[in-house]
């Protein structure tokens, strides 16, 4: 496995604190896998963290708000700068595209729900169904919030790479042309580079 490149900019992202899968490579909760990360993060002279502050206010929701001092030392918080960052029209184009078809794929689920109700008289098992098919259509692989097109607009504006575990993120990031790491990777990565430190 490759080491970091000197000074490798990197935007984090809540997700690789939150989701089970990549998490518990450092700890047995969010709270623990960050701080865990932080610790290594210090070592690290090579490797700057990045992350904006909406998506910094998302992951104290779940690490909680009593940190070490340095942690915003440790991962600088920046908004992207929102009216310099320019994209292509192809890129604005399929985002609409994207939306429209996942609206009528919506729509589809839910007048499917409608039917099943009528013919089950079984209300509120049809509209768990629905709100998890709904989900799905409209959500699943696309950039749906703030926190997550801030992600993608930073590491473009900083020449990033970005780690997180949010389908949507990837495969927008991907579209523009947005280094990826995986976040398992990122988080051995982090292991090794640590075990080298402390043998010096």
């Amino acid at each position: 496995m490759q080491n970091f490149k000197e000074r490798e900019k990197f935007v984090v992202d809540t997700s690789i604190f939150t989701n089970p899968e990549t998490y518990s490579i450092l700890g047995d909760s969010p709270r623990e896998a960050f701080l865990k990360f932080l610790e290594y993060a210090r070592n690290l002279e090579m490797a700057e963290f990045f992350m904006p502050p909406s998506v910094y206010n998302e992951l104290m929701h779940f690490v909680g708000e009593e940190l070490p001092p340095d942690t915003e030392l440790l991962i600088k918080l920046r908004p992207p700068r929102k009216y310099d960052i320019k994209v292509t029209g192809a890129f604005l184009y399929e985002l609409i595209d994207e939306i429209r078809e996942r609206i009528n794929k919506g729509l589809r689920v839910a007048e499917k729900a409608v039917r099943e109700s009528a013919e089950s008289r079984r209300e509120a098992e049809t509209i768990a169904r629905l709100r998890e098919k709904y989900r799905h259509a409209l959500r699943e692989g696309i950039i749906d919030s703030k926190e997550d097109l801030e992600i993608v607009l930073l590491a473009m504006e900083l020449d990033a790479t970005i780690i997180t575990m949010d389908a949507g993120v990837q495969r927008w990031a991907e579209k523009l042309g947005i280094r990826l790491l995986n976040p398992k990777a990122f988080f051995s990565l982090l292991s090794i580079t640590k075990g080298k430190l402390n043998h010096r």
